[in-house]
């Protein structure tokens, strides 16, 4: 590396005024890796460092595609040879990219960044720097539920090998709740002091509070805003709909796709569900505006492993814009927020239970206010960019030892 990076590391440079320097200024990191720019996951944690007064300098090459291409590569895609290719491709951008950075003190590798940790090492190393890994959500777990493990298991020995032997590496491990943090430790053996937590939390540069509007029509509109896979439940869902086709005033809105969508879709015209509604995805900046015509949001009431050690981000973008939000039960919601408080909480994978809660909320005005207002109050907390711009910073902090 050149000069300048050499003369700023203070584990080389041992003058007390350089270190005084060093010590002193703004903590630098770089985001790096394969990561996923669209993700919402990696723009909140940049720009929650940003907000806490952290220089953050993004070194990025582009690796994976869509939904297809990922489960792709999840089946086994990722053994061929045209992957590493691409792969390697990626690690040659991400290297010339490097030298361009300038000094930093920590190199975070953002999600997903499974792949990257070999490259991220040597890199931390030579600079003789801390790497972090951002192990959001566990590949192996994703394929594992998806049946993709079932389909092709040497692939998914391999693949939790490799995930294995990956998070052995990184100086500091960052996961988004307890429930998950003690998953990663049974399955892949990671001591605990290695793992910090960050909340997965909503954009807020995005996601900001509105008042609830009074109904034009004197409906009461549910709205769903994800994906359509296991994890959220959405076939539980579309039952509780219909159990409440007797209530003309609840309409339902589900916006998004994925893999279940079809099925979706087909149950609801099987059904004869008139008041149930469905929309495509919409990009990041159209959200905020569909929950804001939202009177209750729907969370997550998937049972798989992943559903329940998660706060899903929907639960947090409906909190941040002031709306009502009735979710699935898990130990996971309850860590950082309390039912009939913050969110309403009901039994997973129960559309009786789902339909009993939508039709109370709906019959109950005032007390969809108390849990819009104390849920945002709550969302402020811990979930806005800036709570967990000081959360990550701190961790930050303490690994590099500042």
């Amino acid at each position: 590396m050149d000069g300048n990076i050499r003369v700023r590391n203070p584990f080389i440079e041992t003058g007390f005024g350089q270190e005084h320097l060093i010590m002193n200024r703004p903590l630098r990191v770089c985001w790096f890796g394969t990561w996923r720019r669209e993700y919402s996951r990696n723009r909140i944690l940049i720009a929650g460092l940003r907000s806490a007064g952290v220089e953050v300098v993004e070194c990025h090459a582009p690796l994976w595609g869509g939904v297809e291409d990922r489960v792709r590569l999840a089946s086994g895609g990722w053994r061929h040879p045209r992957f590493a290719l691409r792969l390697f491709q990626a690690w040659f951008r991400l290297l010339t990219g490097l030298r361009r950075t300038g000094p930093w003190d920590a190199l975070v590798l953002g999600y997903p960044g499974l792949f990257d940790v070999p490259l991220a090492r040597l890199a931390a190393r030579h600079r003789r720097r801390k790497m972090v890994l951002d192990a959001f959500m566990s590949p192996w777990l994703i394929a594992w539920e998806r049946g993709l493990v079932a389909r092709a298991p040497f692939t998914g020995r391999l693949l939790h090998a490799l995930e294995r032997a990956a998070l052995a590496v990184p100086d500091l491990i960052l996961q988004d709740t307890p429930q998950y943090a003690a998953w990663t430790r049974r399955e892949f053996g990671v001591p605990p002091e290695r793992v910090r937590l960050v909340p997965t939390g909503a954009d807020t540069t995005l996601f900001k509070p509105n008042p609830l509007p009074p109904p034009t029509d004197g409906s009461f509109r549910v709205v769903y805003v994800g994906t359509f896979i296991p994890n959220h439940g959405v076939g539980t869902m579309i039952e509780a709909a219909a159990r409440l086709q007797g209530e003309p005033e609840i309409r339902f809105r589900f916006v998004g796709d994925g893999p279940e969508r079809a099925e979706a879709e087909r149950k609801a015209r099987t059904l004869g569900l008139t008041r149930v509604q469905f929309d495509p995805p919409l990009p990041p900046e159209r959200v905020p505006a569909c929950l804001a015509k939202a009177d209750l949001a729907l969370g997550a009431f998937g049972t798989t492993p992943q559903s329940l050690m998660t706060i899903q981000n929907k639960i947090y973008e409906a909190l941040a814009t002031a709306r009502p939000v009735v979710t699935g039960d898990s130990p996971a919601v309850r860590t950082l927020f309390e039912h009939g408080r913050h969110l309403w909480l009901c039994p997973r994978q129960d559309a009786e239970a789902l339909a009993e809660a939508i039709r109370f909320l709906s019959r109950h005005p005032g007390l969809c206010r108390t849990l819009a207002e104390e849920g945002y109050a709550r969302f402020r907390e811990v979930g806005s960019v800036e709570a967990i711009g000081r959360a990550l910073r701190a961790h930050l902090e303490e690994a590099v030892g500042r």
